[in-house]
């Protein structure tokens, strides 16, 4: 194409799932050369970039001597949770932009360091703590008020999480979560029961100042076989405004003591029943399941074009404040209930009319899984409902509308 150019920037993004074809279509808009990179070159993304390398992305140094080699402008992770602290390293390696310091980064992608971070900062977290071996998590029990919540400790998308009611399920939840660990660690952390509805959206940062805070409300579906994997979001968010300006404020004390600079993130929080507010994760990377482009849709504002113009050296545009949405917003992440063929999608009659996009990844007779990750997702529906009392009413009982049909 056009990469050799002078004054063209190369960018190089770390994966190749469909949730970066918008950073791609962003990137060819600012005029950016694309390559995209990782080990399995049949991924969607590698046919919509201007090359394709096959690297793996958490090979940190044969990354960077990839980037060393197409002397690139900048680097991405976006939506790819395993590529994030790759990306840092080699910004931090080569002098490019970047959200942060390599050392900040990996404490925000490693939850057991930064759940350790938030502890000694004074942030309200629950008791967790991580291993790398079962027998002393097992001999830790007597730490723990149960339920506990097992996750690999850099893992994303829900994959290998568990909540374990008692004692005698641990040892199994923590083989499943090692499964999903490339690692080989876990943390077990106190299970904090939510008040009204956890938020899982995306922010973003401009010199260390947080420009753009949203807040969603996460629904999820009991049937499905992993019941904490997201299954739909909505904005905007009905947790109580004291706890959203008490999560911002701490969000921003949050980027000021890890230093970062200008980036998106994805950001998951909860009111606990205990009436306080806690910042779960946060991850400087744009969301899976294309929160920022519905936020986008919802708010005007476009997360995606400026992290690709942050990654590559340009000025953000167009964020001048946390978000105004235009309606009450919902996503839908379209699933089977179990194992089979996709037959059909189908959508009630009553809410026909509010679906603003219908994304269908599969076809008729195609094989589809049970909801155990993110990963397992086939498609996504956008909705606009004229009011939040509506949004309410039909997502908080989403599966009498919109139903995937197997056989």
């Amino acid at each position: 194409m056009h990469g050799k150019e002078r004054n063209v920037k190369k960018i190089l993004l770390l994966g190749g799932s469909r949730y970066i074809l918008p950073v791609i279509d962003a990137a060819h808009q600012l005029g950016c050369y694309v390559i995209t990179c990782d080990y399995l070159p049949e991924n969607i993304a590698h046919k919509y970039s201007d090359e394709y390398r096959n690297v793996s992305i958490i090979e940190k140094d044969a990354v960077l001597d990839l980037a060393k080699e197409l002397k690139i402008d900048g680097i991405m992770s976006f939506a790819c949770d395993p590529g994030v602290v790759t990306a840092a390293y080699v910004a931090e390696k080569l002098g490019l932009p970047s959200c942060g310091s390599y050392e900040s980064v990996s404490i925000l992608q490693n939850k057991t360091r930064f759940r350790k971070f938030l502890t000694d900062n004074g942030f309200n977290v629950p008791m967790a703590k991580g291993y790398t071996d079962i027998q002393s998590a097992l001999n830790d029990i007597e730490l723990f008020r149960w339920p506990v919540i097992v996750k690999p400790t850099d893992s994303a998308g829900s994959k290998g999480v568990t909540r374990v009611n008692n004692p005698d399920e641990l040892e199994s939840s923590i083989e499943n979560a090692i499964s999903f660990s490339h690692c080989n660690e876990f943390i077990v952390e106190e299970f904090i029961e939510k008040q009204g509805n956890s938020s899982d959206t995306d922010c973003f940062s401009v010199n260390g100042e947080l420009v753009f805070c949203s807040f969603s409300d996460q629904h999820f579906d009991e049937n499905a076989e992993n019941p904490y994997v997201p299954a739909a979001f909505s904005w905007p968010s009905t947790m109580p405004l004291q706890a959203r300006q008490e999560l911002r404020s701490e969000l921003q004390r949050l980027i000021t003591l890890l230093g970062l600079k200008t980036s998106i993130y994805n950001i998951e929080t909860r009111q606990g029943t205990d009436g306080k507010p806690y910042i779960m994760e946060v991850s400087p990377r744009g969301g899976g399941n294309r929160l920022a482009e519905v936020l986008r849709m919802a708010t005007g504002v476009d997360l995606i074009t400026n992290a690709v113009r942050a990654a590559v050296g340009m000025p953000v545009e167009g964020i001048d404040g946390d978000p105004v949405y235009s309606g009450s917003w919902a996503e839908v992440i379209l699933h089977a209930d179990k194992d089979g063929e996709f037959k059909e999608l189908w959508i009630a009659p009553e809410i026909a009319n509010t679906v603003i996009e219908r994304d269908l990844w599969v076809k008729t007779g195609d094989k589809v899984h049970g909801f155990s990750g993110a990963n397992e997702a086939i498609g996504t529906l956008v909705l606009r409902f004229p009011n939040q009392e509506q949004l309410e009413k039909h997502m908080n009982k989403i599966g009498k509308y919109v139903c995937v049909v197997t056989e």
